[in-house]
């Protein structure tokens, strides 16, 4: 290999590999241009386009650089100390894969059916609220870009942009994340347009109890006047104006307690499937299924809820172990790579949420900074099954992990 060029010679032998050529080409992991640069004509400070980045990584400094300072600050933050948030990263690091050899890496699949519909990928856009505020385009440029992918849209009830909109943009329609309006007229109302909307799946999100958004309200800046174009600031406390999905709802009324008795008054008035997001121990499964909900997604809203300290990959075990395949489980916390995705499959997941890498593409190129990290996504989980020697998700099982540091 060449002393002078290292990296362009590393590249070649990518090219070269039948593996690389079933995914797409070395092409999909590098930038387009990568073989006919030479070291020094790298971009500084940086990525410059979609295309040059190697990992989801690459699109946080992006985005971080591009973004207001009081955007950057609500996506980066987690709760009290950000134990929490830094847990749901290093858990992956206790988690090992357990490759199989000599299985035909070239017929992968990834595909997977969640309520009768099918997904190019197990991989799906979490619900985030007020996408408008990272790019112009919000929520419609997140539905065009998974729309490309054949992957998942969830949306949120904090959407910048009316369900309706979002879902002509996704060509489907989205599962909807109910942010549930405890007057019931109000909640009823909102459940109505949804369904009229196409939707047939809903989480409600049972988190919501409150947060103390330290590490948010310490990095914001101190001159919040630019931020008036976009929010609303009361006293340092700043709000999205955008809110299409609340429009018209009524504000007044008897509020109802935020209990399962309000959950089973949403699952008699809601035809659809009807997800539960936040739950995250084995007595909260048990209840899920004796209630007639249809699915669980272990979150623990991106470490912004409370501060557990615990990771939702390290939940997601006793979660699915209760639920013994009567439902689907879904996941998400802290993923970055394909070999995340494959280890939370591994562990029984159905499938798994990308929050924080979203926006980090959305806030730094819009639509197409999205596409690449779905794009990157997965073809990081397609080249770990082939490497692990699963041809389907559905082969993915826990024979293919090892927890030695976890009493499970």
């Amino acid at each position: 290999m060449s002393e002078q060029n290292p990296r362009r010679e590393f590249l070649k032998f990518l090219a070269a590999s039948p593996y690389v050529a079933s995914l797409g080409g070395v092409a999909v992991f590098l930038p387009q241009d990568a073989l006919a640069r030479s070291p020094q004509e790298q971009p500084s400070g940086g990525i410059a386009n979609p295309a040059a980045a190697l990992d989801v990584f690459d699109f946080e400094d992006a985005a971080h650089r591009r973004m207001e300072p009081g955007h950057w600050a609500f996506v980066r933050s987690g709760v009290d100390d950000d134990v929490t948030l830094r847990a749901n990263r290093e858990a992956f690091q206790h988690i090992e894969l357990r490759p199989r050899r000599l299985h035909d890496a070239t017929k992968v699949d990834t595909r997977v059916n969640l309520f009768g519909a099918a997904y190019d990928s197990p991989i799906f856009a979490c619900p985030t609220g007020g996408a408008k505020t990272f790019n112009p385009e919000g929520e419609l440029a997140i539905a065009r870009a998974t729309k490309a992918r054949g992957a998942l849209q969830f949306l949120s009830t904090g959407t910048s942009i009316s369900v309706e909109e979002v879902n002509a943009a996704h060509g489907r329609p989205v599962w909807y994340q109910l942010y549930a309006p405890l007057i019931w007229e109000a909640c009823e109302q909102m459940l109505r347009r949804v369904e009229a909307a196409g939707c047939t799946v809903i989480a409600l999100t049972v988190d919501q109890v409150g947060r103390n958004s330290e590490t948010y309200m310490r990095s914001l800046p101190k001159d919040m006047t630019r931020c008036n174009s976009c929010h609303k600031v009361t006293n340092g406390d700043v709000a999205s104006t955008d809110h299409p999905m609340r429009d018209g709802l009524p504000t007044t009324g008897a509020r109802l307690p935020f209990d399962w008795a309000f959950a089973d008054r949403i699952r008699k008035t809601w035809k659809g499937k009807f997800i539960m997001k936040g739950m995250e121990t084995r007595e909260d499964a048990r209840l899920c299924i004796e209630h007639g909900i249809d699915g669980i997604l272990v979150s623990n809203h991106g470490a912004r809820s409370v501060e557990t300290g615990r990771a939702t990959i390290e939940a997601l075990p006793e979660v699915v172990a209760e639920v013994k395949g009567r439902i689907p489980v879904f996941v998400d916390g802290g993923f970055r790579r394909g070999t995340d995705v494959f280890k939370a499959l591994a562990l029984g997941a159905t499938a798994v949420g990308v929050g924080r890498p979203i926006l980090w593409g959305l806030g730094s190129f819009g639509q197409a900074g999205v596409d690449r990290v779905l794009e990157i996504l997965q073809a990081e989980l397609k080249m770990a099954m082939g490497n692990c020697g699963t041809r389907t998700v559905a082969d993915i099982t826990r024979a293919y992990v090892a927890t030695p540091d976890w009493k499970i």
